[in-house]
């Protein structure tokens, strides 16, 4: 029988390597603009033609000067590493030497540079094997143009299997904004069919350039945090959008990235999520720009051609530091109690005094100081306090600052006690039993249809209302579920006078838990009414005169 296995032509080889680096019209830009960004642009113009199959990318970069082009789109070519040494130091968005030797392999390529320091650019055309085929000069600014024409023009069958233009230019919308996220300093702007389409503008940070991306986020809905790590090569660069202002009905704004390079690591996300969790309302995901600053020689970037998946060392400590970061960024300090208000919400309340005329609330006085920022001063229908802070003033309502305080306790120290007598429950299903046997609890049978619990949680000790808690949490879930169940029925309710006293302790107490934004099941706690807004109400910015009428 004659073998069957046989060496593959040079040129199928270059194709099926080419096929893993350039797959569509996306891939194209972001092997384009990642170049672009390692000489340093500042300024990159991305010209789609997506039925001619046509991309240019032009950048104010460094330039190429005429020998390096004239090796650029050569196999395996590039100025980024020399050595098997440097894949474990890798500091630039491109280091395969791929990228440009792909283009010729499917398409037309043409490279117009200027070095700054040059007085004259070339323009320089390769063939399908990545040499040199025509070389001549051109008047161009400093910086590089690529041109890549008739992509998978010798692949038909490469065409025919790529989604609809429609959809391949939502991919290169959504590769820029991955690249922005990670480069906020740079403008982008891209044209399609000859009409600029979008321009993301540079930002000093990525909560300034957020906005840019989703319309409907204002910058104050977000919170931004650095953390530098004791190694000190490392740092944690973190945006998240707070729970009681934004959030995805969907986990697609949980986006990582790393050294410039935006990532899928399935593991950080997940941490990302659980810190979350309990901060948002049900089937709610929140809004997470997460950008690592790593030592290279922790990463592995050799795990997929297109450079988004990557071997992480020390995954369990990177899990910890961004869990550590995020309850960070969401507690209320100092530092940020003076955060911008959610412009709807004072709106509408402004709107509703200015209709009422008055505010009714139960003032009251105290001496009393604290080292907290937030100072009660009154409770407004025995639901809501009145707290004064440096900036402004907080409307807090009572039972789900207080739900949260006591959820948090329960995480930390979820206890149970036996009782005297036992809790006598009547016709349990076998799945309730199951269910309350599942959350630690002592129950057995007590006769027909009756059930004896025989512990329950301490904080239910002093309820009368044991059995319905018990039933409550007999109808299912996890004992995360059950402890905010215990919270949220032996909270505060609303309607309960509080003295001054007791409302600064529970002030004092909320502002001392994690996640202080929301309540266990994702409302918000709080509302902010800064001195600036109240001053605009109350119209103390006008001139004396003027206000009198002279």
């Amino acid at each position: 029988m004659a073998s069957t296995i046989q060496t593959l032509p040079t040129e199928v080889v270059y194709l099926i390597t080419a096929g893993e680096v350039i797959d569509s019209l996306a891939s194209v830009v972001r092997e384009l603009v990642e170049n672009s960004l390692d000489a340093g642009a500042t300024r990159i113009v991305i010209s789609l033609w997506p039925q001619q199959w046509q991309v240019h990318v032009a950048d104010n970069g460094v330039g190429i000067n005429l020998e390096d082009l004239q090796q650029a789109a050569t196999t395996h070519s590039t100025s980024k590493i020399s050595s098997r040494a440097d894949l474990w130091k890798i500091s630039s968005l491109g280091f395969r030497g791929e990228a440009l030797h792909s283009l010729t392999t499917l398409a037309d390529l043409q490279i117009l540079s200027r070095p700054a320091d040059a007085n004259v650019g070339w323009c320089v055309d390769y063939s399908h094997s990545g040499e040199v085929r025509q070389v001549e000069a051109t008047a161009i600014a400093p910086g590089t143009v690529v041109k890549v024409a008739n992509l998978f023009a010798n692949c038909p069958p490469r065409r025919q299997g790529l989604p609809t233009p429609g959809q391949q230019m939502k991919a290169v919308q959504g590769i820029i904004q991955q690249i922005a996220l990670c480069h906020p300093q740079v403008t982008y702007q891209v044209w399609q069919n000859e009409r600029e389409w979008f321009t993301i503008c540079p930002a000093a940070t990525v909560r300034q350039l957020i906005p840019q991306i989703l319309p409907q986020v204002r910058e104050s809905d977000l919170q931004e945090l650095q953390l530098e790590l004791p190694d000190s090569a490392s740092k944690i660069s973190l945006v998240v959008g707070l729970p009681d202002r934004c959030h995805r009905h969907r986990p697609d704004w949980v986006r990582v990235g790393i050294n410039g390079r935006m990532i899928k690591l399935p593991e950080l996300e997940q941490s990302i999520l659980s810190a979350f969790h309990r901060t948002l309302p049900r089937d709610r995901y929140p809004v997470c720009f997460l950008h690592l600053n790593i030592s290279p020689d922790q990463i592995n970037w050799n795990r997929n051609p297109a450079k988004t998946e990557i071997y992480l060392n020390e995954l369990d400590y990177w899990q910890e530091q961004i869990t550590v970061a995020i309850n960070q960024a969401l507690r209320i300090s100092e530092t940020n109690i003076k955060e911008s208000v959610h412009t709807t919400r004072v709106s509408k309340l402004i709107k509703a005094a200015e209709q009422k005329g008055n505010y009714n609330f139960n003032s009251k006085n105290s001496d009393q100081e604290t080292n907290h920022s937030l100072k009660a001063v009154a409770q407004v229908s025995n639901t809501y306090i009145v707290a004064e802070h440096p900036g402004g003033m907080w409307l807090v309502e009572q039972h789900i600052a207080h739900e949260r305080v006591l959820y948090e306790q329960l995480l930390d120290n979820w206890q149970l006690i036996p009782i005297e007598p036992p809790i006598i429950l009547y016709q349990l299903s076998p799945n309730q039993v199951t269910q309350l046997q599942r959350i630690g609890l002592d129950i057995e049978p007590f006769g027909e249809q009756l059930w004896a619990v025989r512990n329950i949680p301490i904080m239910l000790q002093q309820r009368q209302d044991h059995a319905e808690a018990i039933l409550e949490l007999s109808w299912g879930g996890d004992l995360q579920t059950a402890q905010v169940a215990v919270a949220c029925r032996s909270a505060i309710r609303n309607g309960t006078p509080m003295t001054l006293p007791e409302m600064q302790t529970l002030l004092n107490n909320w502002q001392r838990t994690r996640n202080p934004r929301t309540c266990p099941h994702g409302r918000p706690i709080y509302l902010s009414l800064e001195e600036s807004t109240l001053s605009r109400f109350f119209r103390r910015h006008w001139v004396i005169g003027k206000s009198h009428g002279i």
